[in-house]
């Protein structure tokens, strides 16, 4: 029998509550984690793998956006197995519950990015609404026909977006209470399987919790979001497109930092409550790119395109763009004490520096041609030269 799966089938199967640190535990689980070769998953696995003892199996559609290689540098690990798999395909989820008995699901697999959203919903629709309803439903089967014992330790953990809560004014935050208000395809898409999960917790037993973040950003992200999107067009001299007038504000989290809340949430968060993550870092986005460039130009100072800023270039704006997000993590803080630990100086920092370093990682994906031209102008013509 292969190592992982007897170390699967000879684990613990419930985790104590315990303070969670930077050091492995010497509990176990065995995590289905959905979307593991995505931006987040992706990170999420390499914690577990270097931080804890919990075993993970990585499901992963393997979309446009996905990429193994985001794991090379923790494998390779008899703690870990990939399976390629829609979230969508019922007969392949039970087939994967059956092989591997996992103890929790970290579900993060979704499409993602607001502008593919607006050019083309229907993926949105397909994945996250409809794969998360079949999802939880293979998920609910399984947990019914476990032993008690393991069915009192069992967890589905949603791993979901601020989005779902609409624009903010510029004085509140939002907290776990705050009404749903999505105004994009993709946060539409979203708020609906937060609230499929909340039913299937409601209705079926479900044990769920659910959490909720703000912009993620750092190393190996996939470079149609704002922030490689900065840099790779400041490498190439490329305009750097701003939409609007940039005073769009958002709260940026470092994504090792939201890694590990998911972990304390999944080991010591309370079923059927909802925990925001957050990274208390506003800014708006006019003021993060030209935090870019600054960085860009500290670790480029022989650039042709120093200073970076003058790049800068100011484009239509994305239809119906919230104004502005901001997260009150204090309920996670509170209670189970987590913190994030990067501020946004020290962590664009490093971001500048990871893809500088790391052009073996993006190059291939730039010349594959799908982190191309600009999306979601929802019939509006292009600004020419901005991709």
């Amino acid at each position: 029998m292969p190592a992982f799966k007897y170390a699967l089938l000879m684990a613990g199967n419930c985790l104590p509550n315990k303070a969670y640190g930077d050091q492995p535990t010497g509990s176990e689980m065995r995590i289905l984690v959905t979307g593991g070769a995505g931006f987040i998953g992706s990170c999420l696995i390499r914690h577990c793998l270097r931080h804890t003892a919990h075993h993970i199996v990585n499901l992963d559609k393997l979309t446009y956006a996905s990429d193994l290689r985001s794991l090379d540098e923790s494998l390779p690990s008899d703690h870990y197995v990939f399976r390629q798999a829609d979230i969508a395909d019922r007969s392949k989820l039970d087939r994967i519950f059956t092989e591997y008995q996992p103890d929790a699901v970290m579900h993060l697999a979704a499409e993602s990015h607001v502008d593919r959203s607006i050019d083309g919903p229907a993926a949105f629709i397909q994945t996250n609404i409809v794969g998360t309803y079949v999802l939880l439903e293979a998920a609910r089967g399984y947990y019914q026909g476990l032993p008690a014992e393991r069915r009192a330790c069992f967890r589905f953990h949603h791993v979901s977006t601020d989005e779902v809560f609409g624009s903010l004014d510029d004085v509140n935050l939002f907290t776990e209470s705050s009404p749903y208000a999505p105004n994009s395809p993709y946060s539409a898409s979203k708020a609906s399987s937060d609230m499929l999960v909340r039913a299937w917790h409601h209705t079926y037993g479900l044990p769920v919790v659910t959490s909720n973040c703000s912009n993620n950003y750092g190393p190996y992200q996939f470079p149609e979001k704002l922030i490689p999107v900065v840099i790779l067009a400041a490498l190439d001299g490329r305009p750097i497109p701003v939409y609007g007038n940039g005073t769009n504000v958002r709260d940026w989290l470092f994504v090792e930092d939201h890694v590990r809340a998911l972990v304390r949430i999944l080991e010591q968060g309370r079923v059927g409550e909802t925990y925001n993550v957050g990274g208390r870092s506003e800014l708006r986005n006019i003021d993060l790119v030209r935090l870019l460039c600054g960085a860009l130009d500290e670790a480029l100072p022989d650039s042709p395109h120093c200073s970076h800023e003058k790049l800068i270039a100011f484009v239509a704006d994305r239809p119906g763009h919230d104004l502005r997000y901001a997260i009150d993590a204090s309920k996670l803080e509170r209670e189970l004490g987590w913190q994030p630990h990067m501020t946004i100086e020290e962590g664009v920092r490093r971001t500048v520096t990871w893809y500088l370093e790391n052009r073996w990682w993006w190059q291939p994906i730039q010349e594959r041609g799908t982190s191309g031209g600009r999306l979601g102008l929802a019939g509006k013509t292009p600004d020419r030269n901005i991709r």
